[in-house]
């Protein structure tokens, strides 16, 4: 007879007293993995997930009391990005559109590869009662069910159908969210009646654990053909993805780059990898970026990948590297992002990867022809920036840029800065001046309109005496502003950037230059012939944000947007700064192409004219071998 100490507990209890004695480490620091937990109660989770975290307490689980579910999702993202991916968040919800919600973020934490926990409650694993409210009821999968639309958006799935099940489960949900190749979304399908069966768990099951987050050194070999090509190439370009910020290894790179004068050029999660005013750092790459760091993305012989996915963005589609010669280097921990464009691969941890090339590099530095060609081009550049960002009038009404360049003014060096879609994206990139790593946050690989206000709930949890700004359109702002009732609700000095430009300004954007029209992209009244091309619609949305909590300051000129910004700073609550916009475009262009589709045959002159553009850009495309 066993003699194995046990404590009579339900699944739902289990688990979150489970969760609440998961640590990590990295460098010797521990902290909690799951650090709370979002919700929202529905008849899936009330009496499973509910009463274990009421009867938890808040020492040993926190909760968050959500109002959408994908938005409780993006919180939690935003806060795993700030902690670096060591510490994450949890989410409970009801079964069928609770659990449904939840799709679109969980999408979005996978492709970004951060953590985080699904607890999505489930049908009766019994089929006692069948169907039950919300079920869905296939002909052929009986045991199918909504939350089988999480499992190609979670890099960890499972249904715990039996108490005892729980245990594997648990163990390697944690195993992947604490793991920096595989870590992404975790969805852990439970039953209501599963949740509220009490089993006896053995007492080994609650004991502390602290996942240690490796930081793998890169192979001798991969590391000396590395250092070969580095050696060997006349132009070389670093492309810093955001895997430079999730191992910490900005110092690391800088070290790099101060030792050797290869230049860095940023994508969107990379940007901040160097501070904005290092003689190296060249602002961002690809459609979106610098025309200094795609002048010279264009001549670079290698070009060495730091933690990058690389998306079509950053490479133009396949457009930007014309070298003939060009070959590529990838640095990162993935060996499935350090195999693409057939590169040469450095498969390890980003810090302890660059660290090992500036030791096996010494000695080595470009030639001071090339370091002055960038340093002339970075200087051109900032002339640009300085004209888009400023404003000769501070009576006039701010254009976009110059919103961004009263907001520059304005900000600290530590200000976290968040946005995710829209055209506001593009113009981050190539202007704005990065002060520290965590300083700008561009959630896009999903580029998930409504991510940035619960992000910056997320992030002001993470590092709560850290001013936060989430900016959004007015597009971006009707799809999400739910969670500013959570802010007011927490206590949370989260300020909103709402800038009201009457549309889908970037899409209407896109729109025109492939002979779209702006179709469909307005937000006016229809006009006589049926398109939205009547009057703006008479919304207020400065009223609305007032109506959930927020404090809200209206700004209609440049002058009195920067102090509307200082005020909000200065605020100890949710505060919103809204502004209309100029339309007028400040925006420097696009300084290379992204690949959107044209239609082939068309009767409209714009939609013939924008397929002639087409084929002429996507000539330029090539497939590195």
């Amino acid at each position: 007879m066993s003699t194995t100490p046990v404590r009579r507990l339900t699944v739902a209890q289990a688990l979150v007293r489970f969760l609440s004695v998961q640590y990590t480490e990295r460098d010797g620091v521990r902290q909690r993995l799951i650090a709370g937990t979002w919700g929202i109660f529905g008849h899936g989770n009330v009496a499973g997930l509910g009463q274990a975290l009421l009867e938890a307490g808040e020492d040993a689980m926190p909760f968050h009391q959500g109002r959408n579910e994908q938005a409780m999702v993006h919180a939690a993202v935003g806060y795993a990005r700030q902690l670096n991916r060591l510490s994450a968040q949890a989410i409970t919800t009801s079964i069928g559109p609770g659990a449904t919600n939840l799709v679109t973020g969980a999408a979005l934490a996978t492709i970004n590869r951060l953590p985080v926990l699904l607890l999505p409650g489930d049908y009766f694993a019994t089929r006692t009662a069948d169907p039950l409210l919300q079920q869905l009821e296939h002909p052929v999968e009986a045991d199918l069910s909504v939350n089988d639309t999480l499992r190609p958006v979670s890099r960890y799935f499972d249904r715990v159908t039996r108490p005892e099940a729980l245990i594997p489960s648990a163990l390697n949900a944690v195993r992947v969210l604490t793991d920096p190749v595989e870590t992404g979304a975790v969805t852990l399908s439970l039953p209501q009646d599963v949740q509220a069966e009490a089993y006896d768990w053995p007492e080994e099951f609650f004991a502390e654990r602290v996942w240690h987050v490796r930081r793998p050194a890169p192979d001798p070999y991969e590391l000396a053909e590395a250092v070969r090509a580095i050696r060997a190439a006349g132009r070389p370009l670093i492309v810093a993805g955001g895997g430079i910020h999730h191992s910490q290894a900005e110092e690391a790179l800088k070290s790099l780059v101060d030792a050797t004068g290869i230049p860095v050029a940023s994508t969107q999660a990379g940007k901040g990898s160097l501070r904005h005013d290092h003689p190296a750092d060249l602002g961002g790459i690809g459609h979106t970026g610098t025309a200094v760091s795609d002048d010279l993305a264009r001549t670079a012989d290698l070009v060495i990948g730091v933690g990058t996915r690389y998306t079509d963005f950053t490479t133009a589609s396949n457009t930007l590297f014309q070298n003939p010669g060009v070959r590529f280097l990838n640095l990162n921990i993935a060996a499935f992002d350090a195999h693409k464009l057939a590169a040469r691969t450095l498969v390890c941890d980003a810090r302890a990867g660059l660290t090992a090339l500036t030791e096996a590099l010494s000695g080595h530095r470009v030639n001071s022809a090339y370091e002055a060609e960038y340093g002339v081009g970075k200087e051109r550049w900032e002339q640009v920036v300085d004209a888009a960002l400023s404003a000769s009038d501070e009576n006039v009404v701010p254009t976009q840029t110059q919103v961004l360049g009263a907001l520059d003014s304005v900000v600290g060096d530590d200000d976290v800065i968040i946005n995710a879609a829209g055209s506001l994206p593009g113009d981050l990139h190539k202007l704005w001046r990065a002060r520290s790593p965590r300083q700008y946050h561009l959630e896009y690989g999903y580029s998930c309109m409504g991510y940035e206000i619960p992000a910056g709930i997320g992030v002001q949890q993470a590092a709560p005496d850290t001013p936060v700004w989430s900016l959004v359109g007015d597009g971006t702002y009707l799809m999400m502003p739910t969670e500013i009732v959570t802010a007011v609700q927490e206590g949370l000095p989260v300020n909103l950037v709402l800038i009201q430009n009457h549309g889908y300004a970037s899409i209407g954007g896109l729109s025109e230059s492939v002979g779209g029209e702006r179709f469909g992209t307005p937000y006016r009244y229809r006009a006589a012939d049926g398109t939205f091309t009547g009057a703006p619609l008479p919304v207020d949305l400065a009223a609305n944000a007032a109506s959930l909590g927020m404090d809200v300051l209206r700004a209609k000129t440049v002058g009195e947007l920067r102090t509307a910004l200082a005020t909000a700073r200065a605020s100890d609550r949710p505060t919103c700064v809204y502004v209309e916009t100029d339309p007028t475009p400040t925006a420097p262009p696009a300084e290379a192409w992204w690949d959107v589709p044209v239609a082939e045959t068309a009767t409209r002159e714009s939609a013939v004219q924008a397929r002639e553009e087409y084929e002429r850009q996507v000539a330029d495309r090539r497939r590195h071998l």
